[in-house]
């Protein structure tokens, strides 16, 4: 396949997908990663790809909003990893904030059955996950629910999230960077996570390499609000030691 056909088709897949990522367009094509890196940096110049860290989406597409189930099937190996590692965060006692996202909740359907401490959420799959725990005193925050998240959201969850201050929060986020900051996509989610932040002592951002550098329209905080990012290893150690340098501990799993 000459370059202008494999980069015609990555464009396709891009547009199809959402995102395409370096490393499975290097096995789809049977080609090196560097030249699918060199397909990328054309595809960007020519303005119909932007590229991010670990592969690109397509161009005017950054505020693209994947569904939940979408968003559950990227990444899983890389998820489960940093759900495995989150475990560890877990008291023994005390309060918890699960933010909505998909591997916060991986990190819910982790939490072992004999578990004793109080959870918060307004994620409605999450607290489904932990509603048969019987050591867990669940909490339930309600709002409009975005079909998208299968969140609540709007005044109902800030007012809750206000009156709460727990020990620790679990954050998602769908893009993180150096200078932006934490972003997503939706003004109404951002609210949310701007105060399920501000309702916890610790933070713990679980969020998997192919986010860095991913920056959306509705941004929530900085990385000096984060504790401790929980990823994967598909992050290079320069961008983890730049993060460091913003403030939070960087696990890499």
């Amino acid at each position: 396949m000459y370059a202008p056909e494999r980069q015609q088709e990555i464009l396709r897949l891009a547009q199809q997908r959402g995102r395409v990522e370096v490393l499975s367009l290097a096995q789809e094509f049977q080609v090196t990663a560097e030249t699918v890196r060199r397909d990328l940096k054309a595809l960007d110049r020519a303005g119909v790809l932007r590229r991010v860290h670990g592969g690109a989406i397509p161009a005017g597409r950054l505020d693209f909003e994947p569904d939940l189930h979408e968003r559950e099937a990227s990444a899983p190996d890389e998820k489960e990893r940093i759900a495995r590692a989150a475990l560890d965060e877990l008291p023994a006692d005390g309060s918890v904030l699960l933010d909505a996202g998909s591997t916060t909740g991986r990190l819910a359907a982790s939490v072992p059955v004999d578990a004793a401490f109080t959870v918060v959420t307004h994620a409605l799959p999450l607290a489904a996950r932990l509603a048969d725990h019987p050591g867990i005193d669940l909490h339930l925050v309600g709002g409009r629910v975005r079909h998208r998240t299968r969140a609540a959201v709007d005044a109902w969850a800030l007012r809750a999230y206000g009156e709460i201050n727990a020990d620790l929060l679990f954050l998602a986020t769908n893009g993180f960077s150096l200078e932006g900051g934490l972003t997503t996509p939706d003004l109404a989610e951002a609210a949310v996570k701007r105060a399920v932040t501000a309702a916890a002592r610790r933070v713990v951002l679980l969020a998997d390499s192919t986010k860095f550098g991913q920056e959306h329209f509705a941004r929530f905080g900085g990385l000096e609000d984060v504790d401790l990012l929980i990823t994967d290893t598909g992050l290079d150690a320069d961008d983890a030691r730049a993060i460091e340098r913003k403030g939070p501990e960087v696990r890499r799993v």
